[in-house]
Order: structure tokens, then sequence, then C-alpha cells
């Protein structure tokens, strides 16, 4: 398997970075796949997998080249560059890293990730320019329109998952992150199940990238920095397994009766907000009334407030799907 060797600092010094890059990356990993990983992501990509599969069609250099660049088991380097962990640039600021790739700095990725000879097509020098076209065009027409819902959800997740570490620790944080990772102990972080060499990172950089599709990757620069992408805790996918039940919308009314359903788990104000699309302000007064009715209760994680159903919630919730 492949494990990183990450010491008490490296882990102490981490954060949680929003990258506008990884998430267009991880839309056209989906969109290049083709298959939905819940409700709504086949809603999204019976939007947009047919313009993407047109354009495609149309520039059969770049699909090859972005076939080769995802590979079986790993993508192209400089397909997917480290998140820088100062500020937070740009999505042009990220995408002119891509575009500044040397040439036979790609070539010499593509034959990793393809494990073999590049196909003749692929030898020409426009090869990271193509792919960041590629990429702008993903961003514009199938994230952009969706990224301040899509943020909101990336922030939700940045908190649940530092209540996770304020309650149980690292073991706990990074365990379910993505599949096939967990914690080892011994300062052993398990990446994945293939079978590559340890990589020792003490005294680097480590970034933890969420994206709100099912894609994941991991990504290091030279030997000093080293992101670790993965997927939001099916935020996304919640909201389209968990409807309202009608009799229940009509008793609290339909926005707060969605609140109550989302609480099946632990939630902040802020997750709330991502995944109902209400305001601020709404989510606030729907929580007071299920506070003083007794259907949740709170209690603080680090810095966030949690809120949570009491038992009187979960039967009443129960009652109505099942009634």
């Amino acid at each position: 398997m492949g494990w990183w060797l990450v010491n008490a600092d490296t882990l102490a010094g981490s954060r949680f970075v929003v990258s506008a890059l990884a998430e267009a990356t991880a839309s056209l990993k989906t969109l290049e796949r083709g298959t939905a990983a819940h409700p709504g992501e086949r809603a999204w990509l019976d939007v947009h997998l047919p313009a993407y599969r047109e354009r495609q069609a149309g520039d059969p250099v770049t699909a090859l080249l972005i076939r080769a660049a995802l590979g079986r088991n790993w993508n192209a380097t400089f397909l997917t560059p480290t998140p820088t962990a100062e500020g937070e640039p740009t999505f042009a600021q990220e995408l002119a890293r891509i575009r500044e790739t040397p040439p036979e700095t790609a070539r010499a990725d593509l034959t990793v990730s393809l494990r073999g000879p590049l196909p003749a097509q692929l030898h020409r020098s426009d090869l990271p320019q193509r792919t960041a076209d590629l990429l702008e065009w993903v961003w514009m027409e199938s994230v952009l329109p969706y990224w301040p819902r899509r943020r909101r959800i990336i922030e939700a997740d940045v908190i649940a998952r530092t209540a996770q570490l304020s309650q149980g620790g690292w073991a706990a944080a990074l365990d379910d992150m993505r599949p096939g990772m967990r914690w080892l102990g011994e300062s052993r972080l398990q990446i994945n199940t293939h079978d590559y060499p340890p990589r020792e990172l003490s005294g680097a950089q480590l970034m933890f990238v969420p994206v709100t599709s099912r894609q994941g990757w991991v990504s290091w620069d030279a030997s000093h920095r080293y992101a670790v992408v993965y997927p939001c805790s099916g935020a996304l996918a919640e909201a389209g397994r968990a409807p309202v039940p009608e009799a229940l919308g009509r008793l609290l009314g339909p926005a707060r009766a969605g609140v109550l359903v989302l609480l099946d788990t632990p939630k902040s104000t802020t997750q709330l907000v991502a995944l109902t699309s209400q305001g601020l302000g709404s989510v606030g007064r729907h929580l007071k009334v299920l506070l003083d009715a007794r259907l949740v209760r709170r209690r603080r994680a680090g810095r966030s407030m949690l809120y949570y159903r009491t038992d009187a919630g979960e039967v009443l919730v129960k009652a109505q799907r099942t009634g």
C-alpha cells in the first residue's frame, strides 16, 4: 500500500485549502468518466455532459490527451499541480501553472500516467496549453455557475473535519477522508491501497483540499509540499437522499422541516446554509424554533456550534417517514 510518514510537527502545521482549480479538475474527471455518484451529480451531468462530449469529439487530440493524463491509477503530474498554502490564488493564477509547464515535462508526465510510450498524436509542444484551455472551458461552463454554493459546501466540510479533529484526533478526521485512506499510527498515513514506496513528509507542508465531486487524488511539489484532494463528506448526495416527508413539511413548514431532516448527524449553521441554500438568517430562525420545541440540541466543537436532533426530533422524523 502507499503511505506517508508524517510526524507530529507536520500534522500540527497542516491546513485545509480551497482550490478552484482542484474543483474544476475534479469536475473534468467526472465529465470524462460520465458516471454519477449520487442524484445531485446525475442532474449536473445531464446538463453538462452532452456539451463536453461534443467538444471532445470535435478535438480528438485534446480528447486523447485527457484520457492519457487521467491514466489508470495516476494522474499526469502537470494536470494536478499542488496548491499553495499561502493565501488563496484565483482560478486564473492556478491555471497559469499548467499553461507554463514545459512541453517536455508534460510529455514525461504522460508516459508515467500511461505507463508506456506516448501515442504519436501527442508528440507535440502544445499539450499544456490544450490542457489549460479545456480546464478553463470546464470551469466557465460547468463549475463557475455553481461555485458560490459549492464553495459553501467545501467550507462546511472543513468545519465538520475540524470538529472531528477536536473530538477524536487525526484518526477520526482522516480515516474516512477518501477511499483507502486511514491513519495507521506510528506517524504513518495510508494514502491508498496501491503498492507504492513510502514517502517521508517531515518538515513538509501538508494540505487537505476538499472538492464536491466523488473524485480525489494526491500530489506533491518537489519534496516540501504535499496535498490530499478528497471528496466532501456526502454533502451533495445528502440533499438527494433525504427528501422532506410531505406531512412533516405541512406540520413544520417545508424549509424548517428540511433543516430538521438534515440533522441526522451534527451540523453547523454554515453546513445547513450550504445544504439548504437558505440564508443564514432563515436557518438561524428555524434552528431557534426547533431548539425552543426541544426537537434539536446544540453543543460546541472547537469554534463551531453543532446542532443535532433530540430523541423527540428523531421520533418525529421517523414517524413521518414510516407513516
